[in-house]
């Protein structure tokens, strides 16, 4: 459906690389005007590309401003720029819990709250935050990490009861882990990365990685003016992780 997204503008947060670039290669396939906002956006594939910082208040608005300006409309808006943690929850210090809560939950509250005075314009205003797995499966290591997409997860929901009287639909997709070049590089940190990815593999029900293009779609659905009875849905693109038990 290359014309689902004709004439609308969208704002993809850490669209430059990885799950990011994926979105922003479906949104623009369907005929969007796409923005990407990232902190490296030199390598972006987009209609506009503008350095934002999103735990920076001043920067999210710059940027905000940067897109209306140029399209003179925002329509959707799509919080997946985040940063991962491992660790218990003794393993990380106040500091890094706050940095890390800052950039992955605050960060989408910032780029959507910007942008509502023009998402509340929009006949097909959207926002769809990219929340994961970590937020309804415990894993080891991840209690940080886990936290903050439990909150983007619950978030969601209040958001979506908030806005939808204002036209504003708001959902969340939960990835599993995703095939990208950041598990890459955390493959490649590890003893055995091998032995790593295949254990990343055998833990998701359908046996591999989750591709990127597959949470794309996913983003594409819940963004587009076709999907207009779906909010407050967050969505499992995870190979069957959060809820099935296969036996092998």
């Amino acid at each position: 459906m290359n014309d689902e997204f004709d004439d609308l503008t969208a704002i993809v947060t850490g669209g430059a690389s990885g799950i990011g670039a994926a979105i922003v290669r479906r949104l623009r396939a369907g005929g969007a005007h796409v923005a990407v906002f990232d902190l490296a956006p030199g390598n972006a594939h987009a209609d506009l590309a503008v350095r934002v910082d999103v735990a920076d208040d001043q920067s999210v608005r710059a940027g905000v401003d940067a897109v209306a300006d140029a399209f003179g409309r925002i329509d959707i808006v799509v919080n997946n720029a985040g940063i991962g943690a491992q660790g218990t929850i003794e393993d990380n210090a106040d500091d890094e819990w706050h940095r890390v809560y800052d950039i992955n939950v605050l960060g989408g509250v910032r780029v959507s709250r910007a942008a509502l005075p023009w998402l509340r314009r929009s006949p097909s205003a959207a926002i769809v935050n990219v929340s994961s797995i970590a937020a309804t499966a415990g894993l080891p290591q991840r209690a940080l990490y886990g936290a903050t997409k439990g909150a983007i997860a619950a978030l969601t929901l209040h958001m979506a009861a908030d806005h939808l009287p204002e036209g504003i639909r708001v959902n969340a997709v939960n990835p599993g882990t995703a095939d990208t070049p950041w598990i890459g590089r955390l493959l490649s940190s590890t003893a055995d990365p091998v032995a790593e990815r295949a254990a990343l593999e055998a833990r998701q029900p359908h046996g591999r990685l989750v591709a990127a293009d597959e949470i794309a779609d996913a983003v594409a659905y819940l963004a587009s003016p076709r999907s207009g009875s779906t909010t407050g849905t967050s969505l499992a693109v995870d190979g069957g992780m959060q809820g099935l038990r296969l036996r092998r």
